[in-house]
């Protein structure tokens, strides 16, 4: 069974030009890993619309073929340097994993 993983950030950064440049570059990193990382099937990074300051700013939505392919993602180094970035300017972090 497939994998989608979703992951929400909140960044760190308090001035709203500072945190869209964040959102800005996370995007460009972590979308970038697709056709890089093996068995990333599809990923996209998109920036909250509304209620700023209670959601979180940016959702990382990704698809595996399975368990196995996500794991390896994790610790694949493309994605290990995308997420040091993004681990620099985040306060915080929620994820799921579903099978679909």
């Amino acid at each position: 069974m497939a994998i989608r993983h979703i992951v929400l950030f909140q960044l760190a950064a308090s001035d709203p030009e500072t945190r869209a440049a964040h959102a800005a570059e996370a995007k460009e990193r972590l979308e970038a890993l697709v056709g890089v990382v093996p068995g990333l099937l599809e990923l996209t990074v998109s920036r909250n619309a509304a209620y700023e300051g209670e959601n979180h700013d940016i959702v990382l939505d990704a698809l595996f073929p399975d368990l196995a392919a996500l794991e390896a993602y994790q610790v694949h180094p493309a994605h290990v340097e995308a997420a040091r970035f993004v681990g620099s300017v985040r306060s915080g972090r929620a994820a799921i994993d579903l099978e679909v």
